[in-house]
């Protein structure tokens, strides 16, 4: 009982001292550029673990960090040979934290965290009609963006007919439901991002698990039962996303059932998590991408 009571009071202790426990949305910012990059601290029992979502790829957990009071530091990723290692330093003040972000010892960049919103919201009792976003004509309420564009609207459908730019809506989004029907070949590569934020997964590349694979929130959520391949058929989404709560139905079967997606994925327009943002789609993997029929539907 004396031991059980030494280690509640050591977790409690190191959470404490701790500030850094709990989720951050953070803003990077080099001499050239800003963007978002995620960190989740958690306990195990008086363990802390540590995860990261960089500015591309997946959340992955990092095992070399040091806590000590409001000052924390982390190898985003180790050296090899091609590449020194990267580092973060970090400082906790008045409830955020900023820092620096190191390449071989060197500052390339200033971090700024804040914490992350809960988004803890009731779902809504009732949804406006559906609408479309997309007038299957031309691309009215969407603009390209980051790289050469090669979308274009041919029989009524939205196709990339190339890699090159993403896809973005004009207007912006909170709570939704949305239907979305899509076309991907086989080896095509793309992601629906809901608020410009959280991707759901579009491909039939050769993954290494469930979370990067058709249908998951990338790296993040996996979905809860296999489905068979359609590649060069036409499938259907139909999200709905409630705070940071998404429920997903990929063919009239549920793969993601009320689920809550934990903070960004890879190629986030920002870490804004409160906000209203975007859909977009990606453009900069492969061609060959389809979608149409795509519907909106916002609480009353």
């Amino acid at each position: 009982m004396k031991l059980l009571a030494c280690v509640i009071l050591a977790a409690a202790f190191l959470r404490a001292e701790t500030p850094f426990v709990g989720r951050w949305d953070i803003r990077v910012t080099t001499g050239k550029e800003t963007y978002p990059d995620w960190l989740e601290v958690a306990m195990k029992g008086d363990q802390a673990q540590v995860r990261v979502q960089p500015r591309t790829g997946s959340v992955h957990p990092v095992t070399d960090f040091h806590l000590d009071g409001s000052h924390m530091t982390l190898t985003l990723s180790p050296a090899n040979k091609g590449r020194p290692e990267i580092t973060w330093d970090m400082t906790f003040a008045s409830g955020k934290f900023t820092g620096t972000q190191k390449r071989g010892g060197v500052e390339m960049a200033r971090l700024e965290g804040v914490r992350a919103p809960k988004l803890d919201r009731p779902m809504p009792k009732s949804w406006t009609k559906p609408e479309p976003i997309f007038n299957g004509k031309d691309l009215t309420g969407w603009e390209p963006f980051q790289g050469e564009n090669h979308w274009a609207v041919e029989n009524g459908e939205l196709v990339n007919q190339e890699h090159g730019a993403d896809l973005k809506t004009t207007r912006k989004f909170s709570d939704f439901k949305l239907h979305i029907e899509l076309n991907c070949p086989d080896g095509g590569n793309s992601g629906i991002y809901l608020r410009g934020r959280y991707e759901i997964q579009v491909a039939y590349e050769t993954e290494p698990d469930n979370f990067h694979s058709m249908g998951s929130i990338y790296g993040m959520l996996a979905p809860s039962r296999e489905m068979p391949r359609k590649p060069g058929q036409w499938e259907a989404f139909d999200a709905t996303l409630v705070g940071r709560t998404i429920t997903l139905v990929r063919d009239g079967e549920t793969i993601l059932d009320h689920q809550e997606i934990a903070g960004i994925t890879g190629g986030a327009l920002d870490g804004n998590e409160a906000e209203p943002g975007p859909f977009y789609l990606q453009g900069d993997h492969t061609g060959g991408m389809k979608y149409r029929n795509i519907m909106i539907s916002v609480p009353k």
